[in-house]
């Protein structure tokens, strides 16, 4: 604008600066877990337990690299590895090594070369592809966009990227809060009254926030019933092995519905159960018909991506390539894991027992019962907050407690707080 007078130029100034601001652009809501994390950080008591973040901690609370991590690193750092660009798809050794810890090294779908499969960012990146992949694709068999179906309480995130898809969620009932166990009864009617061919998000194991899961025969019961009405079944898989401390046994869900014959989708996390929180690392699956059916659904699912992130970190999954690959990491891994479990379970059991020593009888027994990273404990939010503000104890309002972080050193603190806070 060479050689226009002042004035235009201050006209045009404040032309761009009434129609380009972000003035109006409001503050957003803090996350209730990372804001759970921030009280604790402030507070200064020695005392203090932080019961909010998901993430594994060792029985002296510090975070843990597990070995076969360690000498993976070794085997890639000595191998001399790029960085280069990964392909769209992810690393072919991750994808394939991700596919038989869930379907099993035996799964005949994946014989039969029917499953369709793709790196992703960690398991939030593996449910929203998901969730854009039935977006743009299930109305060829429904007819329309169905709606996503997730459990009463469920992980809050998945609200979120339901969201972001494009898609419509409900809520079908998961938690009966008089039992501190699962509303079979509930989950069933919910199931036969949704729309057929809706889509219905499960937990495969570890339910987050409540660490209750079906048992076997209440899985059977629900593939059958899932598959009668022709619904979709997406499983979230975050904490295969962390639950129980046996990898298959955690996929047996998964496998009951392939085995019924269901077309799953199923999101994979490598963060909990390899402790690669920082790393990303995750897996899209889909059961398909064909061989020629999976070409065309990865073929899709890379389209989805390529605009999204274009490809994955690969380290991470070179990591568990590594590991899952190797016999003798691999048998590592089982045990490490299997260790987490273990102490989990034991610390679920020594909170109860300290509740037992302090008068209580069965009242805490479903802490116990269990199972995975959370408890859901029936604390009311007026507790919550006064094991935060007079016991330096920090969880969500919910009253979702993280197992991890109990440890032998500060759960017998903990029982005496919860106890201090029950009516009398």
């Amino acid at each position: 604008m060479q050689g226009q007078p002042r004035s235009v130029l201050l006209n045009v100034a404040t032309h761009l600066r009434r129609h380009v601001s972000w003035a109006k652009v409001q503050m957003g809501p803090a996350d209730p877990i990372l804001g759970v994390t921030e009280a604790f950080k402030k507070d200064t008591s020695p005392q203090k337990i932080n019961l909010g973040v998901g993430a594994y901690r060792d029985d002296d609370g510090k975070p843990v690299v597990l070995g076969c991590v360690r000498k993976a690193e070794a085997i890639l750092t000595k191998a001399g590895v790029d960085h280069e660009y990964g392909p769209i798809s992810g690393l072919p050794d991750f994808v394939d090594s991700s596919l038989k810890l869930a379907y099993g090294e035996t799964s005949s779908a994946l014989s039969a070369g029917c499953v369709a499969g793709l790196q992703s960012l960690s398991g939030t990146g593996a449910v929203r592809l998901g969730m854009e992949f039935i977006r743009r694709f299930a109305p060829l068999y429904s007819g329309q966009v169905p709606c996503v179906y997730i459990p009463n309480p469920t992980w809050g995130n998945h609200k979120n990227i339901i969201r972001d898809a494009g898609l419509q969620w409900k809520e079908y009932r998961y938690f009966d809060k008089n039992t501190n166990g699962l509303d079979m009864e509930g989950l069933m009617a919910d199931v036969e009254s949704a729309p057929s061919q809706s889509v219905f998000l499960l937990h495969a194991c570890a339910h987050n926030p409540t660490g209750v899961d079906p048992t076997a025969a209440q899985w059977a019961e629900l593939s059958t019933a899932i598959k009668r009405k022709g619904h979709l079944a997406f499983f979230d898989m975050a904490y295969q092995g962390f639950a129980s401390g046996d990898p298959k046994r955690d996929a047996a869900a998964l496998n009951k519905f392939v085995a019924d014959g269901h077309r799953v989708l199923t999101a994979q996390s490598f963060a909990k159960n390899f402790g690669l929180y920082g790393e990303r690392v995750g897996c899209l699956s889909v059961v398909t018909d064909d061989v020629n059916t999976r070409k065309a659904v990865e073929s899709q699912l890379k389209m989805l991506a390529r605009p999204m992130y274009s490809n994955p970190p690969i380290y991470g999954a070179r990591l568990v390539a590594t590991v899952l690959q190797d016999p003798t990491l691999n048998s590592e891994w089982h045990r490490e894991v299997k260790a987490m479990a273990d102490r989990i379970i034991a610390m679920r059991h020594a909170l109860v027992e300290v509740l037992r020593t302090l008068g209580y009888t069965s009242e805490w027994n479903h802490i116990a019962q269990q199972i995975g990273m959370f408890a859901f404990t029936g604390l009311s939010e007026q507790q919550v907050r006064a094991l935060q503000e007079r016991h330096h104890v920090y969880l969500t309002a919910d009253g979702r407690i993280s197992m991890a972080g109990i440890n032998t050193k500060n759960v017998d603190y903990l029982g005496h707080a919860i106890h201090a806070v029950m009516p009398r």
